[in-house]
């Protein structure tokens, strides 16, 4: 059986303003943000409504984990995404407000 990958993700001390502004900065990412934005919504991998490819999905979700944006919870083979916002929400106040409110 194979064992399912291990993801790092930044303490919240860890999380730094210019690693988060430059993964909002990507259309695509900061829809899939807007699609974990209520609260309690977790996605899996699969399950985000973007148009990309499966690598470019990766890559967009390291992005988001890395910067601290997102965290993920292991259920079987799946992986389920969920926002950070009270950490987000703690470090910055009104900045996740403020993207989401954004006109589109």
């Amino acid at each position: 059986m194979a064992a399912t990958q291990q993801y790092v993700y930044p303490d919240q001390d860890e999380i730094r303003i210019e690693a988060v502004l430059a993964a909002l900065a990507d259309p695509v990412r900061l829809d899939m943000v807007r699609q974990l934005a209520e609260p309690g919504t977790e996605i899996s991998c699969s399950g985000f409504d973007v148009a990309v490819t499966k690598s470019t999905l990766t890559h967009h979700l390291r992005t988001l984990r890395e910067a601290g944006i997102i965290m993920g919870r292991q259920q079987g083979t799946a992986r389920y995404n969920s926002l950070r916002r009270k950490d987000l929400d703690e470090l910055f106040p009104g900045l996740l407000q403020g993207v989401l409110a954004a006109r589109r």
